[in-house]
């Protein structure tokens, strides 16, 4: 399958890099929340119960909120409050206490949470400080980063402006079940070679278009096109390392344009499908 990519603004990459940890509202809204160690007499505040351990990456920050997105590309929003304490292992003379800010995007980080009502409060959130110093990295040099990356934006483009005068250097095809939009590991591994191939090529651009087969409603069918088209950039982003900023705006088709025929099975497996197609404009392609 071949990614679309669409030219979204450095803005949103840096953005999310550069989220910092504020932690004192939502603690002040979860003041009834106990801490799991402490032996409260009388019926608890809350029912709290233990919640299930997540391991995975830091993908978004918002105030005492995180985003944990785990090696299948589900993702888990988890509250932090002032009892969440922050672990971070490894090196030479063991463990140490973190602030809650130390918790940057793209982190790699095990999550021990408690339960009520549906949400996710975290109890313990341990990390590696390898992992931790390359973070810091990241975020320090995203700022001196910035306006470099968005002059080398603007410029492509400027150079894209004609968009619809592009050539299709090739398509990769993600398929998927009935209703789903689970990657299988085989076209995961091609995602991955896609967008490396397709890096090569200075001026490339992906832009990652989801259909359906005849099966289910309009409605129903819209939404789960752009689900899956969500889902294969998503992996190519987080994964695969495609920029946001060399990726097209992308749609859904529903079941639109079939590449095959909807009257027999084989032909509507060929129609659930995402279209990652590498594109580059006329005018840059050759140079």
């Amino acid at each position: 399958m071949h990614v679309i990519s669409k030219k979204q603004g450095v803005r949103f990459l840096v953005a999310m890099l550069a989220i910092s940890a504020s932690g004192s509202a939502y603690a002040q809204q979860q003041q009834n929340v106990p801490d799991p160690n402490i032996v409260v007499n009388g019926p608890a505040p809350a029912a709290m119960t233990e919640g299930p351990e997540i391991k995975g990456v830091i993908t978004a920050r918002s105030g005492d909120r995180m985003k944990v997105t785990t090696a299948d590309g589900a993702s888990t929003t988890i509250a932090i409050t002032d009892m969440t304490r922050v672990k971070a292992g490894g090196g030479l003379f063991g463990g140490s206490k973190l602030a809650p800010n130390a918790l940057l995007n793209g982190l790699p980080v095990t999550v021990k949470t408690m339960q009520a009502d549906g949400v996710l409060v975290a109890s313990q959130i341990s990390l590696r400080k390898n992992d931790l110093r390359t973070a810091t990295m990241i975020q320090s040099g995203t700022s001196q980063r910035f306006e470099e990356q968005a002059a080398a934006t603007e410029a492509l483009r400027g150079r894209m402006a004609d968009i619809d005068k592009y050539n299709v250097k090739s398509t990769t095809n993600v398929h998927f079940d009935v209703g789903k939009t689970d990657i299988s590991a085989q076209d995961k591994a091609e995602l991955c070679t896609a967008a490396n191939s397709a890096g090569q090529t200075e001026n490339a651009l992906l832009l990652v278009v989801g259909y359906t087969d005849s099966t289910g409603s309009d409605d129903f069918n819209q939404e789960l096109s752009e689900k899956r088209a969500g889902r294969v950039i998503n992996y190519l982003q987080q994964v695969c390392g495609w920029k946001p900023y060399r990726m097209l705006t992308p749609t859904g088709m529903a079941k639109a344009d079939p590449a095959a025929s909807n009257d027999t099975p084989e032909g509507k497996a060929q129609n659930r499908r995402v279209a990652v197609n590498v594109l580059v404009s006329k005018s840059v392609d050759g140079l």
